[in-house]
């Protein structure tokens, strides 16, 4: 019974909820920015340099083979590199946004003013002698 306690007290500590919460939301950017990249940066990019779409470019180590009915009984074998950019091009844009998000945190962030020195006053020792010298007088 007691593991079950430690373990509920372990997933319930403000740590791990706050990082699960961090993981669902970046899970979400990720796609949003994959959205971005495969649907509206990719296109135009493609078209300028001339009608290239970047999911389908590769290097096929071994052609696919097909029967007499022309069914492909063994799958080629292929470097997608096309995907590889296009996962590059997704890191650099996230990387960017996360730059920029924590730039705008550090900003909003109020820097905290060094609180004001205390004024030097006599110390105890020095307290206590003029106690001293009073007492004498």
């Amino acid at each position: 019974m007691g593991f079950f306690k430690d373990f509920k007290s372990f997933l319930l500590k403000g740590d791990i909820v706050n990082l699960a919460t961090a993981v669902i939301v970046a899970g979400a950017f990720g796609k949003i920015v994959s959205s971005f990249t495969n649907d509206i940066l990719m296109p135009p990019i493609g078209l300028l340099l001339g009608d290239v779409d970047f999911s389908e470019l590769k290097y096929v180590l071994k052609d696919a083979v097909t029967d007499a009915s022309g069914e492909i009984t063994t799958a080629a074998v292929s470097i997608n590199y096309g995907n590889f950019i296009q996962f590059i091009i997704d890191f650099i844009i996230i990387g960017f946004c996360i730059f920029m998000i924590l730039k705008a945190y550090e900003k909003s962030k109020k820097k905290e003013e060094p609180a004001p020195a205390a004024p030097a006053g006599p110390t105890q020792e020095e307290l206590l002698a003029e106690i001293r010298d009073l007492l004498k007088k």
